[in-house]
């Protein structure tokens, strides 16, 4: 098959997946979650992930691909106001940091930071609803070479679409409906974090493989991932339950 025709194949499934999710009581988080994996997977890049503003206009992570990328986000949004993803949601504008050795100067504690877990390129999309932006898609590349325009055009209408499902769950009218919808989403995404490593402790597995065990229980048994998590958190025995259906299956 034409590697074409397989990208627009690829292109169209991951477009059913994401609006197989928005449905009635659909779970924003691991929509979210799917949206990342679908960036990796169609455009040429290593990881990607979401920042989200919270009631104060503070960035917070809500999806990431890996926890590489998560740690990296986690950095920009906890520093000083450096790194491109914080730029671009400052500005309203994407933001392209091509070869991010030559970026040192403008970001350098960012770079370090980057550079670090690998990536050398960073795309930053907003995620806007009329003049406000609400967020921003972040997609990291090993190499020093930028996305083509067809892939960031792409990945700018998976930022939008991502939008339009956080927010689409009532008719947000007002600034403040989108604020408290926004902060309740960040919320559940630290219950989340919270979980990923009590899994990890007592799995003895990795944060990402935690992750991915509470995604697959959730999935399996129709559950909401905030509401699965604080179960973990709180009961031993749903913790191990959840890991032992990692392992089997069942």
């Amino acid at each position: 098959m034409p590697t074409s025709v397989r990208r627009e194949s690829a292109l169209t499934s991951a477009f059913i997946d994401i609006a197989d999710t928005m449905v009635v009581d659909y779970d924003l988080i691991e929509m979210a979650h799917r949206l990342c994996g679908h960036c990796v997977s169609l455009l040429d890049v290593a990881a990607a992930g979401l920042l989200l503003a919270d009631g104060q206009g503070k960035l917070g992570v809500f999806a990431s691909s890996n926890e590489q990328a998560r740690l990296i986000e986690l950095f920009q949004s906890q520093g000083e106001g450096q790194g491109p993803c914080l730029e671009c949601f400052q500005t309203g504008k994407p933001v392209s940091a091509v070869d991010l050795s030559s970026w040192r100067g403008r970001w350098p504690d960012f770079v370090d930071e980057a550079q670090r877990h690998g990536y050398q390129t960073v795309h930053a999309l907003p995620m806007l609803l009329r003049e406000q932006t609400i967020g921003t898609l972040n997609l990291f590349r090993t190499g020093t070479t930028p996305l083509v325009g067809e892939d960031l055009a792409l990945g700018q209408a998976l930022a939008d679409i991502t939008t339009i499902a956080i927010l689409q769950e009532r008719a947000l009218t007002h600034v403040e409906d989108v604020v408290e919808q926004l902060q309740g989403a960040l919320n559940s995404r630290v219950v989340i974090e919270q979980a990923k490593g009590v899994l990890s402790i007592r799995g003895r597995v990795s944060v990402d493989e935690g992750f991915r065990v509470l995604r697959s229980y959730a999935r399996a048994h129709n559950r909401f991932l905030a509401e699965l998590a604080r179960e973990v958190i709180a009961d031993e025995d749903q913790a191990m339950t959840v890991l032992r259906f990692g392992e089997t299956g069942s």
